[in-house]
Parts: C-alpha cells; sequence; structure tokens
C-alpha cells in the first residue's frame, strides 16, 4: 500500500535519512513523505519513528494504487466495512 505522510517543517537531510524506505519532497512550509509499505506494522514504525524524532506529524494518506493522491484527500474506508457512515460530534458540541 502507498501512503503520503505530511510532517511540519522541511527535513534536512539527516533527518530524511531515517526513512530510506519514503522519497521526501518539501511542500510550502512542511515535508511530504511518500512511498510503498508493505503492511500496517510498517505505518506504524515510520510513525513512532516520527515520534521519536521530535517531528509533528499534520496528516497520513492511504494512496490508490497508481494515483499519486486520494481524490479529494479522502482515504476511503476498509473494504470490510460496509455502510460505514461518517463519524459526527456529540450533540451540543
Amino acid at each position: 500500500m502507498r501512503y503520503q505522510i505530511r510532517i511540519r517543517g522541511q527535513l534536512g537531510r539527516t533527518m530524511r535519512a531515517a526513512f530510506p524506505d519514503l522519497h521526501a519532497q518539501a511542500r510550502g512550509g512542511d515535508t511530504l513523505l511518500a512511498g510503498a509499505l508493505p503492511d500496517q506494522a510498517a505505518l506504524h514504525g515510520v510513525l513512532a519513528r516520527i515520534e521519536a524524532l521530535g517531528l509533528e506529524l499534520l496528516e497520513v494518506r492511504r494512496l490508490e494504487a497508481g494515483r499519486r493522491e486520494s481524490p479529494g484527500g479522502v482515504t476511503p474506508p476498509h473494504p470490510g466495512v460496509r455502510n460505514a457512515e461518517p463519524s459526527r460530534p456529540p450533540k451540543g458540541h
């Protein structure tokens, strides 16, 4: 599965080296890491590394095969989920 991960700030060469399996690209004042990860455990490993390095995670997107970005920036629901409703905040909030 391909992922796109946005981190606040522009990462230098040393910090980018912490993510050898992902391509890093500066976007505005942020860094976009993108690439294929073999499974969810690998994704969690990348997210743990981001936290351990004290970086601020802004966004994670799962990309469709053959596409650079998800349509509208929305990650589709898991294929096993049927009739999923979008989550709504509780009333009164």
